[in-house]
């Protein structure tokens, strides 16, 4: 388990050491929350890059510094990772680009991205947490209902999440995952908590099964 920022900062550190091309790196899950104080642990890093170039340095300079490929479990089902990374207490989940194959890092989320490490060769950025919790609301691992309630706690822009989640719908044309959105965010109201874009998000969803349906009855 990963306790405190600065071990993150370090990682990244020996990373840079290895590298030969510049990068940009965006943090999208627990590591943002760690570094807030919203969260006390975490066991993943979810990091997603632009770029296939980007990408492959990253991949390459994860080994040179003992990282080793692992095999996603079941909990990363949804999630569609471009490659799962473990070293000791570290586990990097590493995205090109595509976030459980359809939430792309967009425009919107690199400029509300922010920077907390320059160093040679790689810029760190922490995602806003509006965008951590839209992408928390797309997986099935274990304790992302938990932070999304944390997050939730220290405020969130819900204009943010709810136009993003309809750019992200327009952009991939495939929309199945409002579904899965729903689906968590059914559970977070349940749970007692006050979610003001739940009519918007029942009218995205609602227009989803009925095209659905209508799709079904013509072939």
């Amino acid at each position: 388990m990963i306790t405190n920022f600065k071990q993150i900062e370090v990682l990244f550190k020996e990373i840079d050491t290895v590298m030969h091309n510049k990068i940009k790196v965006y943090a999208i899950g627990g590591a943002v929350l760690l570094e807030q104080g919203l969260k006390v642990t975490t066991k993943d890093i979810d990091v997603v890059v632009e770029t296939k170039n980007e990408f492959i340095e990253l991949q390459h300079s994860l080994q040179k510094t003992g990282f080793k490929p692992q095999i996603p479990g079941k909990e990363y089902s949804r999630m569609n990772l471009s490659q799962l990374f473990q070293k000791g207490d570290f586990r990097i989940d590493l995205f090109e680009k595509k976030i459980c194959g359809r939430f792309s890092l967009s425009k919107g989320m690199m400029e509300r991205a922010r920077k907390v490490l320059s160093l040679d060769h790689i810029e760190v950025y922490l995602c806003s947490n509006e965008d951590v919790f839209l992408f928390k609301t797309m997986t099935d691992r274990d304790g992302d209902l938990t932070d999304c309630e944390s997050i939730v706690s220290a405020a969130v822009d819900w204009d943010i999440i709810i136009n993003e989640l309809k750019s992200q719908i327009k952009k991939s044309k495939q929309d199945v995952w409002i579904t899965w959105v729903g689906e968590r965010l059914d559970i977070l109201e349940d749970r007692g908590m006050v979610i003001p874009i739940m009519d918007e998000l029942n009218t995205l969803r609602n227009k989803f099964f009925d095209d659905f349906e209508k799709r079904h009855l013509s072939s």
